[in-house]
């Protein structure tokens, strides 16, 4: 189960990863790095790397949302059962009800003569 969480969690990493290079991409108010690649685009008459690169981010924003769904349920699943193995352990581990306690439960008797609260001296 851990395996399948950590297989999960690298390709989060990758699809993060991945996502911050196309937004880095991206051409924004200034420009942003895809000014660099425009020459090539216009030259070859096409327009198609803005909308690409929109569906790609998109794309990678639904991956990293399912795969994060997906790590969260093998998680909790992971977490259920040693939760229940836990809580066997312990009810398993009980002492019966006829046996002794391994340690003393008797409460120590104190000196009926001795006030339980010392006084407050005198000002």
């Amino acid at each position: 189960m851990k395996l399948a969480f950590t297989i999960l969690v690298v390709l989060i990493v990758i699809a993060a990863v991945l996502l911050t290079i196309v937004v880095l991409l991206q051409n924004g108010k200034d420009g942003g790095l895809a000014t660099n690649f425009t020459a090539a685009n216009q030259a070859l008459g096409v327009r198609q790397a803005a909308s690409s690169l929109e569906k790609a981010t998109w794309t990678l924003v639904a991956v990293i949302l399912i795969l994060s769904i997906a790590s969260t349920l093998t998680l909790k699943h992971f977490s259920d059962n040693a939760a229940q193995d836990a809580l066997s352990t312990e009810i398993l581990n009980q002492p019966a009800a006829d046996e002794a306690p391994a340690f003393p439960t008797a409460i120590p008797q104190t000196d009926p003569t001795t006030p339980a609260t010392p006084a407050a001296p005198e000002q």
